[in-house]
Formats: structure tokens, sequence, C-alpha cells
């Protein structure tokens, strides 16, 4: 089986390579999913860089997977071979913990990761979609509803159910104003899903230009944060911000932007905050800064029911495996509209 894998311990900018293993056997529960596509998200690169620390290589990344079952465990009973799944960024947890029994395993203190994990049954390595084939337990398998476009669902599995979660729980739809911060691949898929829900939705750029785009996606106004007029313009407005910067930035001025009880939700940023955040708005208004984190098996699924509902899919390039390294460049330069995903059938290529 080939795969692709980080080989340095250290951070490191070193090339993805090929790499050979062998999936586990199917337990009772299990399922064994060959691979169609995989999307690549900005963690990938992360974890493959060793950009947060505490990597344990080989790394095969992966977590936007979109495949075929080809065998099913003797317990399972939700999918049968031939059935069109998705994996995400979850293939286990605990299970019995106050979060997974409310369906949030995102948040199970022993879930485990796609990859760049440990199996909770065995201590093995976990391994992503960048290969042949995957084994996942059933409870971590999703459905994909007919008629989506199978390229542009992978990226569902993060980028669209990490801006899907925050605009369901702030309870996005009409009579409400939503902004959300940045176009990219989390920012064009937040337009998307909010304007679906019945929202006004506002894109708010450093960048101008990036109208015509943002409308396409279902932004109903633009407004460049450079622009202090502009800014100040918008102060007060907005209900709910989605907020998709993916480092360090003053969420000041954005929180100005809020109307009383608003929040501002981060989705792209782990860090600390320079410089520090004013706390007057959040008292004297109300206000909420927040953050959001994928979400549970159950929100997921709802999140591509709505969007086969809806024909809404990411707007993706497609690569083969061979030019991952390429993609990653690109990727930390924003040069791509707005998701790479991988053909796996390119695996097959010498």
């Amino acid at each position: 089986m080939r795969l692709i894998f980080a080989k340095s311990n250290k951070k490191t900018t070193n090339s993805l390579v090929p790499f050979s293993f062998e999936r586990r056997d199917l337990r009772p529960d299990d399922v064994e999913i060959e691979l169609l596509f995989c999307g690549v998200c900005h963690s990938d690169v992360h974890h493959v860089r060793n950009d947060w620390g505490g990597e344990e290589y080989p790394i095969i990344p992966g977590h936007e997977i979109i495949g075929k079952i080809t065998r099913v465990g003797e317990k399972v009973t939700h999918f049968q071979s031939g059935n069109t799944v998705g994996v995400g960024c979850l293939i286990d947890s605990c299970r019995e913990c106050s979060p997974c029994k409310h369906s949030h395993e995102q948040f199970c203190d022993n879930n485990t990761l796609t990859y760049s994990d440990k199996d909770r049954h065995d201590g093995t390595a976990t391994y992503g979609g960048y290969s042949e084939k995957i084994v996942v337990s059933e409870r971590f398998v999703l459905n994909i509803p007919e008629g989506l476009n199978l390229t542009g669902t992978a990226p569902l599995l993060c980028a669209g159910i990490t801006t899907y979660s925050p605009l369901r729980r702030w309870h996005a739809g009409p009579g409400k104003q939503i902004a959300v911060v940045g176009l990219g691949g989390l920012g064009h898929m937040a337009l998307k899903l909010a304007a679906a829900m019945g929202a006004e939705v506002t894109l708010i750029s450093q960048s101008p230009g990036k109208e015509e785009d943002a409308r396409t996606h279902g932004a109903k106004n633009v407004v460049i944060s450079s622009d202090a007029k502009s800014m100040e313009e918008v102060n007060g407005k907005f209900d709910l911000i989605i907020d998709t910067i993916p480092y360090n930035h003053d969420l000041n001025p954005y929180v100005n932007t809020l109307a009383p009880q608003g929040a501002l939700v981060l989705v792209g940023y782990l860090g600390s905050l320079d410089p520090t955040l004013n706390s007057a708005p959040l008292v004297y208004r109300g206000k909420t800064v927040a953050g959001s984190l994928i979400g549970g098996l159950k929100e997921t699924q709802e999140m591509l029911d709505f969007c086969g509902r809806h024909g809404i899919a990411s707007d993706i390039e497609m690569i083969d495996i061979q030019d991952i390294n390429q993609a990653y460049e690109r990727l930390l330069k924003a040069d791509v509209k707005y998701r790479f995903v991988i053909d796996m059938q390119s695996l097959t290529k010498e």
C-alpha cells in the first residue's frame, strides 16, 4: 500500500515521500473504505512540519475523506459494501463521557484523530487519508447524500463542518446579519452556508478585489477591513462574525462591528492574541468572543444533508498525489481557490 509521510521528527520543511504499510484487520464494528478523494487541509501542513510540536513520524495526513466501502465487520448494521461514505477529523472517542453522550465527540478528552494519534484499543498509530484504504468504526463514518459532487464534498468533512457548527450554534438564519472574516477555504464555505441558511452575509477582507468571488459565494456586502471609514459604517451591525483568519490578528476592530449581544467566533487561529482584547465592549454591550472546533458526528451528518439539499460543495482544485509538495507550498501562499483535493487513484501512477 503506497502512502505519503514526513520523515523527520523535528520541525521541518522536508518533502512528503512514499511509504508503505498495512491497515489493521477489521474489528466487528469496522468498515473498510477504498479512498476516492481526500482534501488537503491547512492543518495537514502544520502536522507534517511539526508546527505545533510533539509529532511522531511517520505521519500520513488527510482527514477529508471520500470513498466506497469494500468490506464490513460482522456487527456493522448501518452500512454495506458499495456505499459512498465520508470520514472526517475523528475516527473514535471514549463514547461514555458527557460530550460523547450528547453527540459532541469533538470535545471528548479521549477522542482519536484520523491521523497523528494513537488507536485507543491497541495503541498503534493512526494514519490518514493520503492512502489507498482506511479502516474505521461505523459510528465515525458518514453518509454522503446522493447528487453531491464528490470532489467538492471532501472538504466539507473539515472546512464545511468547521463553519457550519458555529452558524448553527448561534442561530444563523433569516433576519440575522452575519459577517465572515477572510475568504479562503473556510471563508468561502462560511459564505455559502450562511447564505443558504437565509442570513444576510457580509465578507470582511483585508484585500480589495474579492468582491466578485464573495458575491458568487453568497455575500450581499463586502467591507475592506483596512478602510477605517468602511469599518466605521458597519459598527454595531453584525449578530455573528465567523473569523477564519489563521494567524494572530487584532480582534478589537471586528468586535466593534458586533451588535449588542453579538458573537465573534474564531475558527481559524489557535494561540495567544496580540494586541490585548479590550473587554469594555464585551461588558457594556454583552458581546462574546468564542471559539469553535469542527462538530460531532450527528452535526456533521446534519451538515452533509443540508449541503445535499442546497447543492453546496467546496470550490476545489484537483491534484495528483505526486503534486502534494507543490500544493503545500501553494497553500501556504493562499494560491488556491479554495481547497486542494487529491485524486487518490493517482497513487497507482508510476
